[in-house]
């Protein structure tokens, strides 16, 4: 088995998977759903995409006993790249959701964009701020590139340092985090284009995962 063979893509029953698993496909991998612990076998990195409600998607984790497994890939240092809410669902909670308890890999709270004159969701291309644009998977895509947003929420990380991007709307936030072999972003490189296929490539080349021409 090649190593773009063991790229999986958590498939918790909902949200939209099919633009990452496409853009996987076209960079030459051959990505695997993942919707059990078992299916975590023989996995060399984990993409967690996807789009809805936090409660929710925590329920269908739940559901399909993902929780523990996921955060023991986490909590090992295994490559891991989440999109979307599969960044939102790192934390503690979320304001979308009060009471609903998420993964807890790390400190802080997802909250709501406050009220202004711009439109909710975030829906759109916005620049996005990179603090490290030599380190990998950052390098080459210059100091602001252009990627794609949808959403209402955005987490708020207690640890400053894990932010990797900044993004503004209306207020600055955490629009990007890393720290190790993770990285998770609220925007979703998949529908980003040119910027967006080459942060996928570059963390696939980074952890080893780059199919052969």
């Amino acid at each position: 088995m090649s190593a773009a063979s063991k790229i999986g893509v958590i498939d918790y029953g909902g949200g939209n998977i099919r633009s990452l698993v496409k853009a996987l496909e076209t960079l030459g991998a051959a990505p695997r759903l993942v919707r059990s612990p078992e299916e975590f076998e023989n996995l060399s990195l984990v993409f967690f995409p996807g789009q809805g409600a936090f409660g929710d998607c925590m329920a269908k984790l739940q559901s399909l006993d993902l929780v523990d497994c996921l955060t023991q890939w986490i909590r090992d240092d295994r490559p891991f790249f989440g999109i979307c809410i599969g960044y939102q669902l790192l934390f503690e909670g979320s304001e979308e959701n009060p009471g609903v308890e998420g993964l807890s890999i790390f400190k802080g709270q997802v909250t709501k964009f406050p009220a202004s004159e711009l439109k909710v969701p975030h829906m759109g291309w916005n620049r996005t701020q990179l603090r490290k644009t030599d380190a990998a998977p950052w390098n080459d895509l210059g100091p602001a590139p252009y990627f794609y947003y949808v959403h209402s929420y955005f987490p708020v990380p207690r640890d400053s340092g894990l932010t990797a991007a900044t993004t503004d709307y209306g207020t600055p936030f955490t629009s990007a985090i890393q720290r190790g072999r993770l990285v998770a972003t609220q925007f979703h490189p998949e529908k980003s284009q040119k910027s967006g296929m080459l942060l996928i490539q570059n963390f696939l080349t980074e952890n080893g995962a780059t199919s052969s021409h």
